[in-house]
């Protein structure tokens, strides 16, 4: 096993000769030496781990010798040691991304502490959250086999989320395998729960929350005449993807309310974000407004009227009276433009904003390389997003919302998953394009891997023809016809596609924030 090696420099490192030794012991490697000029041709030519280093020392100071180290190899921890506690010693040395701040005298003990705290600080950190995880599991499996109702499988699914951001950083591949094996085995009970739930929902019986009634239950009572509040809906927002864009949102609010709702089946903008801005079901949209309503197969944008449909909303639920503004960005122009005038936008109660970049992450993926590179698996999907996030002009949005002390609720209308195996469909030529569900008259599909509703009406959704019939892929698997099945078997898997039966596409985020002062 290679020893850690360690650069000490001190100009009285004759005076810690019996820390060396103690390290030493401990199986480290020190390398001693008396000056910043020394230290820096050491460093340069050898490969070490950790610095420690004096604050004062004459000629090059510690503060200028850890400047230049840093220029050598920024990644690389120092750790400065001084006698002085003078409060701008310790700013100059933060400044300067320094590891850890020890004050003169030390002990061996806190030099071992700051070792490890730097060195193995990753190893530690993984070994207990694999130690806490395997503690988990058991528990995790339990609750998968005893869930009977909504509420069980969204926490349930809070869960297996938190496990998977957490083995992120694991170096415990093994484990990795397992939560992977246990997220497939908690899909395919959802499947069977929504199977065998679904319909009940909507015959007036007990329910959760659903994209018809998302604003009239959870939004609507957030809203007051005398507030200004941001509703953000990002279109495909995932419950992981919030949890890992969270801490940067939490830097300029606080979370009153984080929570999981379920998106109506297909789990597709069409569908689901049309419902959330009507307060109806596909169906109710199509008898009461039939101009705002497009099926499948209808030619033209299918969310064009989304403003108009929130607008009816808010004039049945009592609230024509608010000010309030619809806006929608499809594209980084349209939202730096936005971000740089979103101050006009206080004198609203209420101002909605769908942002779009998620889902075309989410469709670039099968059809840019380097996408699919870069998102490749749920972890890469994740890191994609906290990246594009923390460079958006949504954040800059955010911040403007912060400073004008508006509420924020982000929310979005379904999630999105990575689909693996190819299922077979046949259909007339009037049978809808989409890959995770499909609609139309005489389907032909494998049974077991589907949910098959012969009356849409009973689920709330139009009936495209007379025997129409909807069909939903099952966990990870995407509905593929016969004629070229090879090739698009191959071009689609590990693609993320929506509209389909999933705890991912169906349990999405809904989040109340407070603004910081």
């Amino acid at each position: 096993m290679r020893k850690i090696s360690i650069l000490w420099v001190d100009d009285e490192i004759n005076f810690l000769k019996s820390h060396i030794i103690y390290l030493e012991q401990k199986n480290y490697k020190v390398t001693p030496c008396q000056s910043g000029k020394e230290a820096l041709e050491l460093f340069s030519a050898s490969q070490f781990d950790i610095v420690f280093i004096d604050e004062n020392m004459p000629g090059l100071s510690g503060l200028e010798t850890l400047s230049e180290l840093k220029e050598i190899r920024p990644n690389i921890p120092v750790v400065m040691i001084t006698k002085s506690e003078e409060e701008y010693i310790m700013d100059e040395a933060i400044g300067n991304k320094i590891s850890d701040y020890l004050i003169k005298p030390v002990n061996p003990n806190q030099i071992l502490l700051s070792l490890k705290k730097n060195l193995d600080n990753n190893r530690l950190i993984s070994e207990k959250v694999s130690s806490n995880y395997l503690q988990e599991f058991r528990k995790i499996s339990i609750e998968m086999g005893e869930n009977n109702d909504f509420n069980s499988w969204a926490e349930l699914y809070k869960k297996i989320t938190y496990w998977e951001i957490e083995l992120e950083n694991s170096q415990d591949n093994t484990l990795k395998d397992i939560l992977e094996t246990q997220k497939f085995d908690a899909n395919e009970q959802f499947n069977k729960f929504i199977q065998k739930n679904y319909l009940s929902w909507f015959e007036d019986k007990q329910a959760p929350i659903l994209s018809h009634n998302l604003f009239r239950l959870k939004i609507a009572p957030e809203i007051k005449n005398n507030e200004s509040t941001l509703l953000l809906v990002i279109d495909n927002l995932r419950y992981d993807q919030w949890k890992v864009i969270q801490s940067t949102v939490e830097d300029f609010y606080k979370i009153k309310e984080d929570s999981i709702y379920y998106s109506i089946l297909p789990t597709s903008t069409q569908y689901s974000r049309n419902s959330i801005f009507a307060g109806l079901t596909p169906l109710e949209i199509q008898k009461n407004f039939p101009n705002y309503w497009k099926n499948d197969f209808d030619e033209g944008g299918k969310n064009l009227y989304e403003d108009e449909l929130l607008k009816n909303q808010l004039s049945d639920l009592g609230l024509s009276d608010l000010k309030y503004e619809y806006i929608k960005i499809t594209n980084l122009k349209d939202g730096k433009k936005l971000s740089d005038n979103f101050k006009s936008k206080i004198k609203n109660n209420l101002t909605v904003l769908v942002y779009n970049f998620v889902d075309m992450l989410s469709h670039s993926k099968t059809e840019m390389e380097v996408i699919k590179e870069l998102a490749f698996d749920d972890r890469g999907y994740r890191s994609l997003t906290r990246s594009w996030f923390k460079n958006s002009p949504l954040l800059e949005i955010i911040k403007e919302a912060q400073n004008l002390k508006m509420k924020l609720i982000i929310t979005t209308d379904h999630g999105t998953t990575n689909v693996k195996n190819p299922s077979k469909v046949i259909g007339d030529k009037n049978t809808s394009l989409n890959l995770r569900y499909k609609t139309g008259k005489s389907l032909s599909y494998i049974s077991n891997d589907v949910f098959d509703v012969k009356n849409p009406n009973q689920i709330g959704l139009p009936s495209i023809s007379i025997n129409s019939s909807f069909i939903f892929a099952k966990n990870n698997l995407f509905l593929v016809y016969p004629n070229n099945y090879n090739y698009y078997s191959k071009f689609y898997k590990n693609s993320y596609q929506h509209g389909g039966i999933s705890l991912e596409e169906v349990l999405i985020p809904f989040v109340v924030l407070n603004p910081k002062p």
